[in-house]
């Protein structure tokens, strides 16, 4: 397996330069205990069984409620044929359904499989396939269940496991949704597959008392989470429950002033993303922390809601700061509870995290991490001075190198750009089925993640940009973030997306898509000119074209992957 258990990771002092700067407190050395991920939740119910877990639509479950559902539905599962080695998928909304079925199929002895519940027919019926998911897990909502329904059908699915919506919320809105949102209510026991349906008050009509399942952290997969398929079709990234935990407690170990048992964590980012599965639910579980749930974002309910729960923890990706940045009505709200805001999955512009912090008063620092790496990887110290620009330090256990773009097994020198490499207790284990494609993003034990960027002497990496998006233009390298950067800084500007186009002269040019600010206006010429100053002439933008929107993914992370599609059909079309 590419990762090694955390006792078998040697470095040297010389190689290692955050040692030189390392947070106070902070014990990059520490020792890790991989568990059994369903342990986390065990641990924390058995401690605070009367602690709100989740709060969902105005309704608390508490970690003890949590965890009997969990039980029961461990054992119903396994009285499924749920065990070692089979895979369930979860194709849900953030709920305390998602909650309950991540940790009773890991509890069965099962692995799980995240399902993006925005995902087409045809994608869904891709990951089922190549992950071989036996099983899914969803709600009785008609925008899942169809999905669901047509899947089993078609013989691509071979049952599912659906629990009732309306059953989450308070007694008084769920009588109210029954009555007035009925229509968006599927009755799968009416069902044409009602044969392969089981009711969750079928799953969890038992004892409660799951056969233990004997799991070895280091071999056992938790968790398969597909990578995002913006460079080509999704792979599954095998994740231990020693990738997971470890992780869990890498980032743990980061946040020292947090209190077990006492924070709140906000809830925004679907769990289905391994950002939100880490960082939201498995590390606020494993604190005892109380789940603020969104089932779907919105920002006034998102502002509302941070208001009236006092959250101290909010994860996110850099749209969702810059949406409140950007919002007219934030100011309403008291964001001084927060201890400190955790942004991944996107480069943070330095003028969203500036706006943001000035605007709320709360801390706003940058992570970076993968799927492959369970995600978290570096994250920027929360006290002391932070580096603007830069994803942060390793985390503890964590070891950065910076390699040779033309030779990755050569490392570089501090401040040299190369290709970001990551090695530690969370690296994947390899990628589902697919040994050719782990081979080619392993060098040794580091996994090769495709971003370019560099190391200072206090071991602060710096991301110029991905691999893949870089722009050869007469053979000089552009960094599409560059570009971004700068644009940023116009006030008119709210988001902006960089890619390559074909230039009949340079080969290949930038193209910039712009959205502007609510109320706020500039011309394509109006951008040019206060870039041109900012750039070489050759990062200038060939063309800038201000679009009302522009593509997200389900994360919310702005991509780049539909552009480049609407691109190169038009210039095929031309």
């Amino acid at each position: 397996m590419p990762h090694s258990r955390p006792d078998e990771t040697p470095a040297s002092p010389a190689s290692m330069p955050w040692l030189a700067r390392y947070p106070a407190g902070i014990d990059w050395h520490q020792r890790f205990s991989p568990s059994p991920v369903h342990e986390m939740l065990d641990r924390a119910a058995d401690r605070y069984p009367r602690k709100t877990c989740t709060h969902f639509l105005g309704r608390e479950m508490s970690y003890g409620e949590i965890q009997r559902l969990v039980n029961h539905a461990a054992a119903g599962l396994q009285r499924l044929g749920v065990g070692r080695g089979v895979k369930v998928g979860l194709f849900l909304p953030n709920s305390p359904t998602f909650v309950v079925a991540y940790y009773a199929v890991l509890k069965a002895g099962g692995t799980v499989v995240n399902f993006n519940p925005l995902y087409s027919l045809e994608e869904l019926e891709h990951q089922i396939r190549d992950s071989g998911t036996e099983l899914m897990v969803t709600l009785d909502l008609k925008v899942l269940f169809a999905k669901v329904e047509a899947l089993i059908a078609k013989g691509i699915l071979k049952r599912a496991v659906v629990a009732s919506f309306a059953s989450l919320l308070p007694a008084v809105k769920s009588a109210l949704f029954r009555l007035t949102k009925g229509q968006d209510l599927a009755s799968p026991a009416s069902s044409t597959v009602a044969d392969r349906i089981v009711l969750q008050d079928t799953l969890i009509a038992n004892d409660g008392r799951p056969d233990p399942v004997a799991i070895d952290p280091f071999t056992d997969l938790a968790v398969l989470q597909y990578t995002g398929g913006t460079t080509g079709t999704p792979k599954g990234a095998m994740l231990t429950h020693a990738n997971v935990t470890v992780n869990v407690e890498q980032v743990t170990a980061w946040c020292p002033g947090l209190e077990y048992g006492e924070e709140r964590v906000m809830g925004i980012l679907p769990f289905f993303h391994v950002f939100a599965m880490t960082v939201v639910m498995n590390f606020g579980v494993a604190r005892a922390a109380e789940l603020v749930l969104m089932p779907k974002f919105e920002i006034i309910e998102a502002l509302k809601l941070i208001g009236a729960m006092k959250p101290t923890v909010l994860p996110g990706v850099p749209t969702l700061f810059n949406a409140i940045l950007n919002n007219p009505r934030t100011k309403r709200y008291d964001m001084s509870s927060l201890k400190f805001c955790l942004s991944g999955g996107a480069a943070l512009p330095l003028e969203v995290k500036r706006g943001f912090e000035t605007l709320t008063g709360a801390k706003l620092v940058e992570g970076y991490g993968l799927s492959e790496t369970s995600p978290v990887a570096t994250v920027n110290p929360l006290e002391g001075p932070v580096k603007e620009g830069s994803i942060g330090q390793p985390l503890p256990g964590t070891r950065i190198s910076i390699r040779s773009l033309e030779d990755p097994t050569k490392a570089l020198g501090l401040g040299e750009d190369g290709e970001i490499c990551i090695a530690g207790p969370q690296v994947m284990a390899g990628y589902w089925q697919k040994p050719e494609d782990t081979a080619a993003v392993m060098t040794g034990e580091f996994f090769r993640t495709g971003d370019i960027g560099h190391m200072d002497e206090e071991g602060f990496t710096f991301i110029v940009d991905r691999l893949k998006d870089m722009i050869n233009a007469s053979g000089f390298k552009i960094y599409p973030r560059r570009v971004e950067e700068v644009l940023y800084e116009h006030p008119a500007v709210e988001e902006v997306i960089v890619i390559g186009i074909p230039d009949q002269y340079r080969g290949e040019a930038p193209k910039a898509f712009v959205k502007l600010r609510d109320g706020k206006s500039a011309t394509p010429q109006e951008l040019t000119e206060f870039v041109r100053p900012k750039l070489s002439k050759i990062e200038l933008p060939a063309e800038i074209e201000i679009r009302s929107s522009l593509p997200k993914t389900m994360v919310g992370k702005l991509s780049k992957k539909e552009l480049k599609a609407e691109e190169a059909a038009k210039r095929k079309g031309g």
